[in-house]
Order: C-alpha cells, then structure tokens, then sequence
C-alpha cells in the first residue's frame, strides 16, 4: 500500500518521508524522502521524523495466515510498538491500518492487531486506525468471486451486519482512506472501519463520524 500512497500523497502537495530498508531506497517512488533503517528499532530512524504532521505505519508480514502468529508478534506487533515510542510526543495524527473486527477466521491476525490498537490507546496518541477486512488488488483478487454473496448477505437482516463489517474494499479505496486520514487527524482515537472506507472514496464521510469509537 506504501508505494501506492505515496504518489497519491505527493501529487496532494506533501511533503513525504518514507522508511526503507538498507539498500531498499531504489524500490521508493521518485519524489520521497527516502530515509533507511530498521523498523524494529526507533533508534535508526528516530532523529528523521523531523517536524512531520502525521505517521502512517504499513509494515506487515506478507500474505497473512493461520500459521502465521510468531511473524505477526515479531514483525507486525514489533514494528508498531517501535513507531509508537517514536511517535508519542511527536506526531498529532498517527495513522495505522488494522483489521476488521470481530471475525470468524484469522484469529492470530486479529488478536495481535487489538494489541497494536491498545498500545496506540495506551501511548495516548491522536489516531486514525483503519479497519478493512480483504483489500483487492494485484494478486488479491479471487475474493471478487464472493461479490455476489456479499450483496446477498448485506440484504438479509441477521447477517447485514457481519458482511458490512467484513465487506471487500478495493486498494483504491483504502489509498482513498489512508489519503483522507492523513489530512483529516482525529480527535483521541477515530475508528475507520468498511463502512467509512466506503464512504471517504465516495466523498460523504463527515470529519466526526465514528470519532473515538472503539
């Protein structure tokens, strides 16, 4: 999501600064700061922050799954915890992508996300924490195949609620939210789950909506 956001970001007139992996700044689209270092350890990328109105943190284990849990804790989970000693005291608008929740399936996943909001809780950071549940997009694409049973299940009153909550945005509409809340900080912590990501691309999402709900 990183290398699709940043153009966004750019051609809306920010200034970026985008962390990398030594010998990785080639991989950063033209017109970024690159700064490399070690997302496990503030130390290496600390004095780089600068004056920087928002941070948004991307770092992931690739292709999610069940058997997955010590990467989500060593990487996933690390790697916040490192963005948010670097952040508090910083940064007014930290931005970080989690996962839908509640859900049936991918429970490791999901557990360490609620502990990365936590700490973002914790930290008493101003925050925007976007909740997708399957983003489509190269190589993400079979879910599409679900489309149909998703508007179905969306139409039945006793399962409306879940097949909203873990509906399918596009990586289009998440650059859109992620763009939208970085120039739109929140107020302690807002929420964005499917539902909003939906409306930010369709341009009716008001500035208070789910603002600190957990």
């Amino acid at each position: 999501m990183g290398r699709a956001l940043i153009p966004r970001l750019l051609a809306a007139g920010h200034e970026v600064v985008a962390l990398a992996r030594p010998d990785s700044e080639a991989k950063l689209p033209a017109g970024c700061t690159a700064v490399s270092g070690n997302a496990l350890d503030e130390k290496t990328f600390l004095d780089r922050l600068g004056q920087a109105d928002a941070y948004v943190h991307l770092v992931g284990v690739a292709h999610p799954g069940p058997g997955k849990e010590r990467q989500f804790r060593e990487i996933d989970q690390a790697s916040l915890e490192a963005s948010v000693r670097a952040a508090t005291g910083r940064i007014r608008n930290f931005v970080y992508v989690s996962v839908a929740q509640p859900a049936p399936a991918m429970r490791a996943y999901q557990s360490v996300r609620a502990a990365c909001e936590r700490t973002i809780r914790n930290a008493g950071l101003e925050a925007n924490i976007l909740r997708p549940w399957y983003v489509l997009g190269p190589g993400h694409r079979w879910p599409y195949v679900l489309i149909p049973f998703y508007k179905l299940f969306e139409l039945i009153p006793a399962t409306r609620d879940g097949a909203t909550r873990l509906g399918l945005v596009t990586l289009p509409q998440m650059i859109a939210a992620l763009a939208w809340a970085v120039e739109n900080p929140a107020e302690g912590i807002r929420v964005i789950d499917v539902p909003m990501i939906r409306r930010i691309t369709n341009r009716s999402v008001t500035v208070a909506a789910r603002n600190g709900a957990s």
